[in-house]
């Protein structure tokens, strides 16, 4: 069972989206809080595996808790999902920096959004396609950081070539029909890219893609 806590400020938002979520047998809405200082006291205490996080909120904004959630240590095990109708680029960028699994907007269709509760838990990491545009788009735009990152001199050709393709937000399917390896072997590649990199997640090793230029949309 999955479980989810919910932080919006809607009454109505939250509401619809319990239903939306119970209507899969194998999740459970374990909280909801209208604020964010009240969702970071229920993900204390009810340590949800999910906790689906508004931006605008009063009190303390979704990016805020956010941020406070990941820095709990009692919560390492909890993964936070933004669903808002903002798709600002500041709180796109703001929120993959700040270790969000996945940044959703609400026209969100509802299997996907039940999905991407499924993969947050799994330890997957997820941004709508035109989130995952605007990120790549804003991160290009970043100027590079002199010297190069070091840890990126360990890495093997394959390595770089699995990495660049994380960086395009793609699965392990994806990057194993690119490549011509098996999804199997791809995960393996992940998992070694973490370890290497000393990446929190796939999120992480998004950035670093960009940062170090491995990430352009427009190349094959």
């Amino acid at each position: 069972m999955t479980t989810v806590l919910v932080v919006d400020d809607q009454d109505l938002v939250r509401a619809g989206i319990r239903t939306l979520l119970e209507s899969d047998a194998q999740i459970s809405v374990v909280g909801e809080a209208a604020d964010g200082r009240t969702g970071l006291h229920l993900a204390r205490r009810l340590r949800p595996d999910v906790v689906l996080m508004d931006i605008r909120m009063p009190i303390l904004d979704g990016l805020a808790a956010t941020a406070a959630i990941r820095a709990d240590e009692t919560l390492t095990g909890t993964r936070v999902l933004i669903l808002t109708t903002f798709d600002d680029d500041e709180d796109i960028v703001e929120a993959v920096r700040l270790g969000a699994a996945g940044y959703l907007l609400k026209d969100t269709g509802s299997d996907d959004l039940r999905r991407a509760v499924h993969t947050a838990a799994a330890g997957g990491n997820l941004l709508s396609p035109t989130v995952t545009r605007r990120v790549m788009e804003r991160l290009a735009a970043v100027p590079r950081l002199p010297p190069p990152d070091p840890r990126l001199a360990v890495l093997t050709e394959r390595e770089r070539a699995v990495l660049a393709r994380v960086g395009l937000g793609e699965s392990n399917d994806e990057i194993g029909r690119a490549l011509f390896i098996s999804p199997a072997t791809a995960r393996t590649y992940v998992s070694r890219l973490l370890a290497k990199l000393d990446a929190r997640d796939r999120t992480a090793l998004a950035v670093i893609a960009h940062r170090a230029g491995l990430a352009d949309p427009d190349r094959d």
